[in-house]
């Protein structure tokens, strides 16, 4: 398991059809990352993390949510 580094940076979700969302980066990995958004329901099933400050775009999954939080895999 990589070691995950706390972080508050804002980042897209970036959707492949077209379109996005805006969330919170909290943690981040070299597999994955934790990010709070307004309604992960939403979310489809795949998606592109962008974090324009660090010029950051990983594509990635979901792999758990509760509430807010999802926690993402890397592809």
């Amino acid at each position: 398991m990589a070691p995950r580094h706390k972080v508050l940076k804002h980042g897209t979700l970036a959707f492949s059809g077209g379109g996005g969302t805006d969330c919170m980066v909290r943690n981040l990995s070299a597999g994955g990352a934790r990010l709070d958004v307004g309604n992960p329901l939403n979310l489809p099933s795949s998606f592109t993390l962008c974090i324009e400050t660090d010029q950051f775009m990983r594509r990635c999954h979901p792999i758990w949510c509760s509430d807010n939080r999802i926690g993402v895999a890397f592809d």
